[in-house]
């Protein structure tokens, strides 16, 4: 009996049979599980014919009208025929449309949507085996969000089950084979309704097929520009439809995105429950997209008066916690209201279009103001390099004007110099000139000391002292201007120095001082010169008074010690 069950899980999807939440099922189902499941065969239409032998030999015929005069029959068997015969349902969409209104039966739902998107033949179900042996740059993700999908499902509860590895599989193998799309995370709860009514090669085939033909991939790009175009429309028609409600809305701040994202990602699954989500898929895949505009503005219908008394954070509150309950009992009180919403969809069409242009020249205002901002940014490098250059031309400026201030102090202190110096030379030609007034006398006592040898011994102890003073006061004049020189030696040391400092200021002040300099320099040399002639004079003098002394002592040997002259060295 457990491999039997074991097989009718295989046909149908790994856990259809698990699932005790589904409130659709009559009391059919239970006979339909009391069956022997059948063998597995090549066909999946044709383990779906045993199936449907079985459960219309167990089921009660009875008629009911489509409203054209066609009898429906009983769902069960009218399902099992359709699954049968494939070929001949595919003829009737209208027929098809009206009997998915009133309810795939639960066990015929995997196969119906199969038949319902012609994908039993599909070569994604073999791509799909080849993506199994490769690995895809989103499998971190996918791990990460797979506990999150139907937590509370049994199939999708056990970490790491069969529930959890089939999600992870089918994940992967999409974002193989879409790598634009890649993975999204809302796209995990289309993949959990689906491997609830099929194994998961199916799953992937249908899943492809949704993505391409009903543009459920265009939701899912990265840019998401389709859910931003869905969220536009939905507030046009809420606009059209419910004008209050809308007024209400925009008066509390309430964002169509705030509460409709999920309808268009997961297509209802986690707004209400997996029962009504997989009527929902029914409607989906039958009707497109129009019927989730069409089941959101029937929501917001039956619940306006309710939500205009409410401010935003309960509207959050009901659309996340009281409206999954609200429909449980009585699912056709969304369904039925929601198949007569006035919904154009040429009207939604010029929508789109008009959209389109608005977001045209939305891209077109973003292009400029992106490039008015990278000119912007541009312009503001500029000014702060400028501003950084101005800085430190201003230190530069600064720096300057200190080290010409600097400058001129030098300058000044310099002139003081020379100055003083000057003075002191004007007082060391003064001296220069005595000196030369004094050796003009020396040389003309010299003369006459070469006569005075005629003199008496008076006379000439006379000369001799007189001679001798003067010799002390050349003598000490002498040393005096030789302290001068060193002075002014050291004192020119110290403005070569100085001028070797100030030799590249282009300063006409500095220029003066060179040459005052220079000036001063050969007032040295003269200095000098007539200090070298003054010392050979004196030394001259010094060998005429040797020799007078000399010639004395000899003519006058006994003299008075009296006469003997001391020299001063």
């Amino acid at each position: 009996m457990h491999s039997k069950m074991f097989e009718n899980d295989k046909i149908f999807g790994y856990g259809c049979l698990l699932n005790n939440q589904w409130r659709l099922l009559s009391d059919e189902k239970s006979a339909f599980n009391s069956t022997p499941s059948p063998t597995l065969g090549h066909s999946r239409q044709g383990s779906a014919s045993s199936v449907v032998s079985s459960v219309s030999s167990n089921s009660q015929q009875h008629s009911e009208e489509d409203g054209t005069g066609q009898p429906f029959g009983n769902l069960w068997d009218i399902w099992g025929k359709l699954v049968n015969d494939s070929y001949n349902a595919k003829k009737k969409p209208a027929y098809l449309k009206e009997l998915v209104r009133k309810g795939i039966p639960h066990p015929f739902r995997g196969l119906a949507w199969q038949l319902l998107l012609n994908v039993h033949s599909s070569p994604h179900k073999q791509m799909y085996v080849e993506y199994m042996r490769e690995s895809s740059p989103s499998e971190r993700y996918i791990r990460r969000d797979i506990a999150r999908t139907f937590p509370d499902h049994e199939f999708f509860k056990e970490k790491d089950g069969v529930g959890q590895e089939s999600l992870f599989n089918v994940m992967k193998a999409y974002s193989l084979h879409d790598r634009e799309v890649g993975y999204c995370q809302g796209s995990g709860f289309i993949v959990g309704l689906l491997l609830m009514q099929m194994p998961e090669e199916e799953a992937f085939a249908v899943l492809v097929k949704l993505m391409q033909d009903y543009r459920l991939r265009e939701l899912f790009k990265p840019s998401m520009a389709e859910l931003s175009l869905c969220m536009y429309k939905l507030e046009c028609l809420i606009q059209d439809l419910l004008p209050a409600l809308y007024l209400h809305f925009q008066s509390q701040g309430f964002y169509t995105s705030m509460y409709a994202s999920s309808w268009f990602l997961t297509l209802f699954a986690t707004t209400l429950s997996l029962s009504l989500a997989c009527r929902v898929m029914d409607l989906f895949i039958s009707e497109g997209m129009d019927i989730i505009f069409k089941l959101g503005i029937a929501i917001l219908q039956s619940s306006q008066d309710y939500l205009m008394s409410l401010d935003m954070e309960g509207m959050l509150k009901f659309f996340t916690k009281e409206l999954p309950l609200k429909y449980e009992q009585e699912p056709e009180r969304l369904f039925q209201p929601a198949y007569y919403v006035k919904y154009n969809a040429k009207k939604m069409k010029k929508i789109e279009k008009e959209y389109t242009a608005l977001k045209s020249k939305e891209n077109e205002d973003q292009i400029e103001l992106r490039r008015l901002r990278t000119e912007n940014r541009l312009l503001r490098q500029r000014i702060d390099n400028l501003e950084k250059e101005s800085a430190s031309l201003a230190d530069r400026l600064i720096q300057y004007q200190l080290t010409r201030a600097q400058e001129a102090e030098e300058t000044y202190a310099l002139k003081n110099v020379l100055s003083t110096i000057k003075k002191e030379l004007a007082e060391s030609q003064k001296k220069l000139s005595v000196a030369n007034s004094l050796i003009g006398d020396i040389k003309q006592r010299t003369s006459s000391i070469n006569s005075a040898s005629a003199l008496d011994d008076d006379e000439a102890q006379t000369v001799i002292q007189n001679l001798q003073e003067e010799l002390i006061v050349i003598r000490l004049k002498d040393a005096d201007t030789d302290s001068l020189v060193k002075e002014l030696r050291s004192k020119i040391k110290e403005l070569e120095d100085t001028n070797v400092q100030l030799q590249r200021a282009p300063s006409n002040d500095i220029q003066n001082l060179q040459e005052e300099l220079i000036a001063v320099k050969l007032r040295e040399a003269e200095a000098n010169l007539g200090l070298k002639e003054m010392r050979q004079t004196v030394h001259e003098l010094e060998s005429m008074w040797e020799s007078f002394k000399h010639k004395s002592t000899a003519d006058s040997p006994t003299s008075s010690p009296k006469t003997k002259i001391t020299t001063r060295k």
